[in-house]
């Protein structure tokens, strides 16, 4: 056999191979995709995504954006997505970086989630992770970038999020924690409060306070490299501590 046949065969069977591989992949993509999107249509029929927005603003502790800290906002952005006002509801460059970031640690030490896609989750979806579901949330979080601004977006979801203590959205929180409109809250105060939403149960004031000041700190070090407070301000604010 001459060393062109062989070569020829070689190819054959590369793209024979490279065939299969796609194949085996494309196949449960597609349908994990599919069942996504029935998931999330499922979701939103059952319930419409503005008329259940609606509902929401029409709640007795909704707070429009106005009325609440703009140091509570940016500390939210900060330390949830950095990327919030660039992206279109799903950041892929985020995702890359959570997996490399688990990669590095050997572990799930970022989800790679926007607020956005947080906002879905928190709409419609419990917290058991599956990929489905994951795509059933990024439809949603495609649908909310298509009809709201991002400060509607943004404000939403400190209206409905958990920061623990039964504390549901920011009115909640800014009351029950310190006696106080959302308007009203100071860097240290917005601070805190912004680091809850990562895991409420572990970080309520209530009983977990110390690991609370822990992810404080990790929220202003998020905005001094954000260049939404100085360092000084930072540090300002823990020697007070």
């Amino acid at each position: 056999m001459n060393k062109s046949m062989t070569k020829k065969r070689i190819k054959k069977a590369a793209i024979i191979m490279l065939i299969f591989i796609m194949t085996a992949i494309i196949i449960p993509v597609s349908s994990i995709v599919y069942s996504g999107y029935r998931e999330y249509q499922k979701a939103v029929s059952d319930l419409p995504l503005m008329e259940y927005i609606s509902l929401i603003r029409s709640q007795e502790d909704y707070v429009t954006i106005d009325h609440i800290s703009d140091t509570l906002l940016e500390a939210t952005v900060a330390i949830e997505d950095r990327r919030f006002y660039e992206h279109n509801g799903i950041d892929l460059i985020g995702i890359a970086r959570a997996v490399t970031d688990s990669l590095i640690a050997k572990n799930i030490v970022s989800g790679g989630s926007t607020i956005t896609q947080q906002l879905a989750k928190n709409l419609y979806f419990s917290t058991d992770y599956s990929l489905e579901r994951k795509v059933a949330e990024a439809f949603v979080a495609r649908q909310l970038e298509k009809n709201l601004s991002k400060e509607e977006i943004l404000e939403l979801y400190v209206n409905i999020i958990n920061y623990g203590d039964n504390h549901i959205g920011i009115r909640q929180a800014s009351n029950g924690y310190f006696q106080k409109d959302p308007i009203d809250l100071t860097l240290d105060e917005a601070s805190l409060l912004a680091g809850l939403p990562q895991s409420p149960s572990n970080y309520q004031l209530s009983n977990h306070r110390d690991a609370a000041l822990i992810r404080q700190k990790q929220v202003l070090n998020a905005m001094v490299k954000e260049k939404m407070i100085t360092k000084e301000q930072m540090d300002e604010l823990n020697l007070k501590k």
